[in-house]
């Protein structure tokens, strides 16, 4: 058995470009920078930028022209595939990543909250009447549980 896996997090280097398919399909291309920091022998900080073609395909194609914009953070996870075509320069080559599945990083600044103070019948609720609450945690309760290393079997 072969493998072909690509896996990429970074920021987009430019804003996605939608495009239809003759079929009817949807198609969406953008790149990602990533960066990788080393010490050359001397000591010295080095850092070094590679920029990966990213191709998707379908509703996810639809999404990520939706969502993502130039510097927005996003995980990409697919195939390598190296196009080829007689171009003006003669036979031109081109690799990319398939995208099977692409997530989106966090927001610069925080998303906007979903909720919010509920309205009246007047319109709007000025800052004085609405509720205050406290900002969510991002901790993950995890359930207290006694385990006793002798039940463990090896």
């Amino acid at each position: 058995m072969y493998l072909n896996k690509a896996m990429v997090y970074g920021n987009l280097t430019r804003d996605p470009e939608a495009r239809s398919l003759p079929s009817g399909g949807q198609v969406c291309s953008f790149s990602i920078a990533t960066n990788r920091v080393f010490k050359k022998t001397d000591g010295t900080k080095q850092e070094q930028v590679e920029f990966h073609n990213i191709v998707v395909f379908g509703r996810q194609a639809e999404t990520c022209a939706q969502y993502l914009k130039k510097g927005s953070p996003a995980f990409v996870e697919g195939r390598l595939q190296t196009r080829s075509w007689e171009g003006d320069k003669g036979k031109q080559y081109r690799t990319e990543i398939v995208a099977e599945r692409v997530q989106f990083g966090p927001r610069a600044g925080g998303a906007p909250r979903a909720e919010g103070p509920e309205r009246s019948e007047g319109g709007s609720v000025s800052d004085a009447e609405a509720p205050q609450k406290a900002p969510k945690e991002d901790v993950i309760d995890y359930p207290v549980e006694d385990i006793n290393p002798d039940d463990i079997p090896f």
